[in-house]
């Protein structure tokens, strides 16, 4: 989270403090590599934790040998040559499409989507690939992650106990929170990178899930701890 708005941040700010709204080729290559990476690696994490969620609901007394040490490396370096892999590919395609003129990028950061738009060819094959890598990397954890919260809730509703929908609440809200914001966002620009919605209100989506979103994870998943939630409400009584 931290990389991922470290990556657009301040560039952001720099070009909202003067008139020169500009960027570098290198540093928007830089940019759009960075911050591809890092979203892409999101949305595999994301999954990852929902199977993490599952094992410690549905199977308790197992969980220390489902989630073994090697089996979360595992899922951790797939997670982060998944994203490295989509930016490599991605990245290195859109950056070269043909540019013609003067390259004024309508958005506040380097993005695939926006950034296709500045092509003066048919850019139809890479609304395609766009659209396949999104379905691969946005749609297919965002079904493993409703499969597993399926699984969740059949298994909490068979007990019939108040403290175990206590307890499967306090397990999973956070993530469940988190993945709300962050893939109700992000697919609205993704999946459909060419429709009206996502041109006219893509930059305050994507301001939303490039900003928004890491900025409150850290406070969504520490409310969890005892020690914050008495914090927050001494906060809150001064």
């Amino acid at each position: 989270d931290i990389c991922f708005t470290t990556s657009i941040v301040p560039q952001l700010l720099w070009n909202l403090k003067g008139p020169a709204k500009t960027i570098t080729a290198g540093g928007c290559a830089v940019q759009l590599y960075v911050s591809l990476t890092l979203g892409s690696t999101e949305c595999i994490l994301l999954a990852v934790m929902a199977f993490d969620r599952y094992a410690a609901v549905c199977k308790p007394l197992h969980y220390v040998a489902v989630m073994n040490p090697q089996l979360c490396r595992a899922l951790s370096g797939i997670s982060w040559i998944s994203g490295i892999g989509n930016a490599l590919i991605q990245g290195t395609v859109t950056l070269w499409l043909p540019r013609c003129g003067h390259l004024w990028l309508h958005h506040f950061f380097c993005e695939v989507p926006s950034m296709i738009k500045l092509a003066c060819v048919d850019i139809h094959a890479n609304e395609v690939q766009l659209f396949v890598a999104s379905l691969v990397l946005l749609l297919l954890p965002l079904a493993l992650i409703l499969t597993s919260y399926a699984h969740i809730a059949k298994a909490v509703i068979k007990i019939k106990s108040a403290q175990a929908w206590h307890r499967a609440l306090s397990t999973c809200g956070s993530h469940l929170m988190v993945v709300s914001l962050f893939y109700g966002s992000i697919t609205a620009i993704y999946i459909q990178p060419n429709s009206s919605y996502a041109h006219t209100h893509g930059k305050f989506i994507s301001l939303f899930y490039t900003v928004m979103t890491p900025t409150l994870n850290p406070l969504i998943y520490t409310l969890r701890n005892k020690e914050v939630k008495g914090a927050l409400r001494r906060l809150c009584n001064t």
